[in-house]
C-alpha cells in the first residue's frame, strides 16, 4: 500500500472514530452544558448559573428518588455478583449434569427477554406470592415496593453478571487450583486465595455493570414500584412527560460524573491487578526455570 493510500485509510478511520464518539457522547455533553443555563428553556442559552443545582438540592422528592435508586443499585450489584459467581462456578467447574443446559438457559434468559415481559411476570409473581403469604397469616408482603424492585433488578442483572464472570473463569488455568489442592488446600481455601483474586477484575466489571443497569432501569421498575418507592428514572420520566425540567439536566450531570469516576477508578484498579498478575506469573516461571 502506497503512502498516500495509507494516509487516506488512516484519515478515514479517525473520521469514523470521531463521528462515532460524537454520536455517543455529544448529546451528554450538551445536556451537561445546559445544566448550567439560567434560562428554563432547554434550547435557549442565556447565561451561566447554578440556579438549577440549587433548585435540585431543594427538591426533596427528586433527592429521595435519587437516594433510593443508589441504594437499590448498590445492593442489586452486590447480590448479583454473589449469585453470578455461584452460577459461574456451577457452569464452569461442575461436570456435566442432566439439567446443566437448562440451568444455563434459565440464568441467561433475561438477556433476550423483553423488559416489558420481565416486568409483567415479576409483578404477577409478587402479587401471587403476596396473596399466598397474607392468606397464610405469615405477615404482610407488598407486591409493589422497594424489596420488589430489588428482587426484580437482581433477577435481570444476574444474567449479565454471570456472562462476565463465567467468561473469565472459563479462561482461568485450572492447574493453579489443582496445584493448590495438591499442596493440601481445600476447595474453599483455594477459591478465596487462588480463584477469587484472579477473577477480581471480572467481579468488579460485573458489579459496575449491574449497578449501571439497575440505576438506569425504567420499564421493570415501573411495574413493581409502588407509593413511596419511586426510583430516579421513573421520577425523571414522569417529569419529562410534563415538560422539560432543567433540574433533570442537573441530576443527570451529577450522575454522569459519579458513574464516570467509578468507571475510571474501576479501570485503573483492574489495570493494576492485571499488571500485578502478569508480574507474579513471570516471577513464578523464572523461579521454576
Amino acid at each position: 500500500m502506497s503512502g498516500a493510500a495509507h494516509g487516506r485509510t488512516r484519515w478515514f478511520g479517525w473520521t469514523v472514530l470521531v463521528l462515532g464518539f460524537a454520536f455517543l457522547y455529544l448529546p451528554i455533553l450538551i445536556l451537561m452544558v445546559y445544566s448550567f443555563n439560567e434560562n428554563r428553556l432547554a434550547t435557549v442559552w442565556s447565561r451561566f448559573s447554578f440556579k438549577w443545582y440549587v433548585a435540585l438540592f431543594n427538591d426533596r422528592a427528586m433527592l429521595q428518588a435519587a437516594w433510593l435508586s443508589l441504594k437499590v443499585a448498590f445492593w442489586t450489584a452486590c447480590a448479583a455478583v454473589v449469585l453470578g459467581t455461584l452460577a459461574s462456578l456451577v457452569m464452569t467447574r461442575m461436570r456435566s449434569f442432566p439439567t446443566k443446559t437448562a440451568f444455563a438457559a434459565l440464568i441467561t434468559a433475561p438477556l433476550v427477554m423483553p423488559d416489558v415481559i420481565l416486568g409483567l411476570s415479576m409483578l404477577l409473581l409478587f402479587v401471587s406470592t403476596g396473596g399466598l403469604v397474607n392468606s397464610l397469616g405469615m405477615g404482610h408482603f407488598e407486591a409493589k415496593g422497594v424489596y420488589s424492585i430489588w428482587i426484580a433488578h437482581v433477577t435481570f442483572t444476574l444474567a449479565f453478571v454471570t456472562v462476565v464472570i463465567s467468561s473469565r473463569m472459563a479462561e482461568l488455568d485450572k492447574s493453579l487450583e489443582e496445584a493448590a489442592m495438591d499442596l493440601g488446600a481445600n476447595r474453599i481455601k483455594v477459591f478465596f486465595q487462588i480463584t477469587l483474586p484472579i477473577i477480581a477484575p471480572a467481579l468488579l466489571s460485573g458489579w459496575l455493570l449491574a449497578f449501571t443497569l439497575s440505576l438506569d432501569d425504567v420499564v421493570v421498575a415501573s411495574f413493581v414500584s409502588g407509593p413511596g418507592s419511586t426510583t430516579l428514572p421513573i421520577k425523571v420520566f414522569s417529569s419529562v412527560r410534563r415538560g422539560l425540567n432543567p433540574e433533570v439536566n442537573a441530576v443527570a450531570t451529577i450522575l454522569v460524573l459519579l458513574v464516570s469516576l467509578g468507571a475510571v477508578a474501576g479501570w485503573w484498579w483492574m489495570q493494576r491487578e492485571e499488571k500485578r498478575r502478569q508480574r507474579d506469573m513471570q516471577l513464578a516461571v523464572q523461579g521454576n526455570g
